[in-house]
């Protein structure tokens, strides 16, 4: 097998020649300095290089293996690689520290990222579906759902998903059918409808898994802007059951087999 060897040294260009380290002069970036961001970038380089690379071995023999319980187990070593990657604190190396996180540039938390899906492609798009619900809830959250679900996500415990497509929806995302309902209780949605193609939608590489579903209003018009995003974990810490949301398929995706997709009921 190929090795994957990190291009430091490109990075290193475009962060010293190409932006001479502007961004560290930003506020918020005070304690970051070229020597940091250089260790930083060493250090990812040998995890994606050292400990992610070799997985595309196994990943492109073994895939993803649907259990009959719905679950989905992952290649073997992916799941030790990803919490070596969450527990060394990768997962919100661009966070800001009021939300856990690092609190990195979000450059350099991009060239993290590259190297992440250099060296593993199917592997790297899990943190990165997590980035954005993360970024969803930064943005978007009120206090309650950034209370509940913001530090295991930054900490990698728990992982993100988008769910957007469905059979009959594709890039019109206009065309979608899941719904959400009131439920009577304040901020608490039903949903029903079908989501496909949901990327790292089931794994056994975290302690949970939030999906970040798009659903229609009730009475909405037909229109990209009259659809909500809910926050739908696969687990519930309460007595309340996800009803009737399991995977019907661990599809294989292109050349990345080895990355769970997921088709999914819910409700």
């Amino acid at each position: 097998m190929t090795p994957y060897t990190a291009p430091v040294r490109e990075h290193r260009f475009v962060l010293e020649e190409l932006l001479e380290h502007e961004v560290l002069s930003l506020p918020g970036f005070e304690e970051v300095g070229a020597d940091l961001v250089e260790a930083v970038l060493e250090e990812a380089a040998r995890l994606t290089g050292d400990v992610w690379a070799p997985l595309n071995a196994s990943g492109d023999r073994q895939g993803c293996v649907r259990r009959d319980d719905g679950g989905v187990n992952v290649p073997d070593g992916f799941a030790d690689a990803y919490r070596a990657y969450a527990e060394g604190g990768w997962n919100g190396i661009g966070v800001d520290q009021a939300h856990g996180g690092q609190g990195l540039p979000e450059v350099v938390a991009s060239a993290v990222q590259e190297m992440l899906h250099g060296a593993n492609m199917a592997l790297g798009l899990c943190p990165m579906l997590t980035a954005g619900a993360i970024e969803a809830l930064i943005q978007h959250g009120d206090e309650v759902l950034c209370e509940r679900y913001l530090a295991p996500l930054v900490e990698g415990r728990w992982t993100g998903t988008m769910n957007l497509t469905e059979p009959q929806a594709g890039s019109d995302l206009s065309l979608v059918r899941t719904r959400a309902e009131p439920s009577g209780e304040d901020g608490v949605y039903r949903l029903t409808g079908q989501k496909i193609f949901i990327t790292w939608g089931e794994h056994d590489c975290a302690e949970n898994i939030v999906h970040l579903v798009l659903a229609r209003l009730p009475d909405a018009p037909r229109a990209t802007r009259a659809s909500r995003c809910s926050w739908c974990p696969s687990s519930w810490s309460t007595t309340t059951e996800l009803q009737g949301s399991a995977t019907m398929s661990s599809a294989p995706p292109w050349s990345t087999r080895w990355a769970s997709m997921a088709r999914r009921p819910v409700c």
